[in-house]
């Protein structure tokens, strides 16, 4: 007979997890980043193991889906880092002004579709941790036409509540599609 799980438990074992090993102390910059590339391995862990499951709109009447908030997270990294902090002059990737909900309604169950999602979220990561590496200081400032003038510390904290948010939709869908469940 086995124990019954505990809901709170790790999604995968200690031994095998990555997230939260950082020092629980130390300057901002440093946890504000820890805490960033946690909340960022979390939802890949949530998307571990899955292939077309990935598109799986698994909350009816909910159009979320796996692939759609790695879709979405891809355009949330690239607007606030380059668009916004670096003012690079590019289009999101997977939505627009016309047609604005294309990253979650694009998320179809092909397997191209999942790999160009993928590559670009890992590229929008990376461009993003080496702009805050080399940034001078958490001061510095982007304009955002929704916010007004935005820090790198706030952009970086909006960053932390924005995947922290779409992590507890990540454990909803996940559960649903497999029944997998943990943090």
């Amino acid at each position: 007979m086995t124990s019954p799980r505990r809901r709170a438990e790790m999604f995968v074992g200690a031994e095998h997890d990555p997230r939260f090993r950082a020092p629980a102390t130390g300057d901002e910059r440093s946890m504000l980043v820890d805490f960033l590339g946690s909340q960022r391995t979390t939802l890949e862990l949530k998307c571990s193991g899955l292939d077309a499951e990935l598109s799986r709109r698994a909350v009816e009447p909910s159009t979320l889906s796996l692939l759609g908030l790695v879709r979405h997270l891809a355009d949330v990294e690239r607007r606030w880092f380059r668009v916004v902090l670096a003012g690079q002059d590019v289009p999101l990737r997977f939505s627009s002004q016309d047609d604005p909900d294309q990253d979650f309604a694009g998320a179809v169950p092909v397997p191209a579709v999942a790999a160009a999602a993928w590559e670009a979220w890992h590229a929008e990561v990376a461009f993003a941790d080496a702009f805050v590496a080399a940034a001078p200081d958490l001061d510095i400032e982007g304009h955002d036409a929704w916010r007004g003038t935005v820090s790198l510390r706030w952009v970086l904290i909006h960053m932390v509540e924005e995947y922290a948010r779409h992590n507890g939709h990540a454990d909803l869908l996940r559960e649903r599609i497999d029944g997998a469940r943990g943090i």
